[in-house]
């Protein structure tokens, strides 16, 4: 395993170490994961397909659960919850 320390910028942004990111291209999307005071980095390019969707469908629903919490929620039966999930 590589160690370096970096410094993050007031504007949010961190230049990964140059010796660390030699098979990463300028423009490359990379996953960021943060788990309490972890980092991770990963290359999006190495991940699966599934692993891809099932982030998106993380992303969905943390989204609906902070409208929730807004109280910006909609009632609906059955039938228009699986029509309102076939928009997406």
């Amino acid at each position: 395993m590589d160690v370096a320390i970096a410094t993050m910028s007031s504007k949010g942004q961190v230049v990964i170490p140059a010796r660390m990111r030699r098979d990463i291209r300028a423009g490359e999307k990379l996953l960021v994961m943060k788990d309490d005071e972890r980092l991770i980095l990963k290359k999006t390019t190495e991940l699966e397909a599934d692993l891809k969707d099932d982030l998106e469908f993380a992303r969905r629903t943390e989204a609906a659960l902070r409208r929730w919490e807004k109280g910006e929620f909609i009632h609906m039966d059955g039938e228009g919850f699986v029509k309102e999930l076939e928009r997406w």
